[in-house]
């Protein structure tokens, strides 16, 4: 029997309650020939390991499609059923969609109905999750600084199909820390999750298109003012402090930076903070770029990084290739089984 990128091992014949050894074997190397066998299982279940939830997936209801489709540029309507499709290829048993209706409230696009249609996209994605209760969570998507933010967050909390969690995007949302409105609207949103014992679930990157302030910076405000107010809950960095595709980011990697070394001091702020890796790493990564992140991924901790990939659509890597890219940062079999296994507390 050989395993793949393993030495050729002879494997002594299983026979009954024991392994049958001749005469003429010799009990050293056979000692041996054990030890070897068992490290070779060992590797091999570590290859072949799959994660047990990805923490970052979308759908994409008809009122999305209609928002973002163009001539030029069609957008398709991706369902529950789609999602496990991928997650069944990947043979990954769970994942949380994280609802985008926040793109009905985000700045240029929001109109005098932006609430009711926020609520009819999370309601969908609700939905959608209902068809897998086993497989599927739903989280309610919001802009921090919309009117009708609180309003939403509970109602999303008093529905038991929405009530796990709230995903936030402040970069489509242009939420800029450096904005004392933007803030105190930011950290009234955290102290209402809290509140209501509801996960959080954060795009954390400030806007690229706008070019927004980013860095350090704003990651120690949000360490500072922001985190104290969600003690009690799980809060999910998304696409560690980036954005993805890819990881060659130089803003994002200082913000990360921050978390690092605040996770690694064991700032009380860090204690409910979590890490997804959705997207930051692709096929065309370098190596510096990997070494980087594998680096980070360390002083964070592998305990609190959680796998996740990101909508199946256009050139985003499906579940089973995003496994397959992040299996090539340079970290040791023990460090990816441990991500493998990583399910946050809203899951579980």
């Amino acid at each position: 029997m050989r395993w793949p990128g393993l030495p050729r091992v002879n494997i002594p014949v299983i026979a009954g309650e024991g392994i049958r050894m001749s005469s003429r074997t010799n009990p050293r190397r056979f000692s041996r020939l054990v030890a070897l066998t068992t490290a070779a299982l060992a590797l091999a279940g570590c290859a072949s390991i799959a994660p047990t939830a990805d923490h970052h997936q979308h759908v994409f209801g008809p009122s999305i499609v209609a928002l973002l489709a163009t001539a030029e540029r069609p957008f398709h309507e991706l369902t529950a059923r789609d999602i496990v499709a991928e997650l069944d290829r990947a043979a990954i048993r769970r994942a949380v969609l994280l609802s985008v209706a926040y793109l009905h409230a985000a700045p240029g696009r929001a109109g005098a109905d932006a609430h009711a249609k926020v609520r009819a996209e999370n309601d969908w994605t609700a939905g959608q999750a209902a068809q897998y209760p086993e497989r599927l969570v739903a989280f309610c998507g919001l802009n921090p600084l919309a009117d009708h933010a609180l309003a939403e967050l509970e109602r999303c909390a008093a529905d038991p199909a929405l009530r796990r969690g709230i995903k936030l995007h402040l970069g489509n949302s242009d939420v800029q820390l450096d904005d004392p409105v933007h803030l105190d609207k930011l950290k009234r949103v955290f102290a209402a999750a809290n509140a209501n014992r509801m996960a959080i679930v954060v795009h954390f990157r400030a806007s690229i298109s706008r070019q927004r302030p980013y860095g350090a910076g704003q990651a120690r405000v949000f360490l500072d003012q922001v985190m104290p107010l969600a003690a009690d809950v799980p809060v999910q960095i998304a696409h560690f402090a980036g954005s993805g595709p890819g990881f060659d980011d130089p803003p994002a990697q200082q913000a990360i930076a921050e978390f690092a070394a605040a996770a690694a001091r064991g700032e009380p702020a860090t204690r409910g903070l979590w890490f997804d890796v959705a997207s930051i790493v692709d096929v065309e990564i370098t190596p510096a770029t990997a070494a980087i992140v594998a680096g980070f991924i360390r002083q964070v901790g592998p305990g609190r990084v959680l796998f996740g990939s990101d909508a199946p659509v256009a050139t985003n890597l499906r579940p089973r290739e995003s496994w397959a890219a992040f299996r090539r940062l340079p970290m040791s079999e023990e460090e990816f089984a441990t991500i493998a296994r990583n399910v946050a507390p809203y899951l579980k």
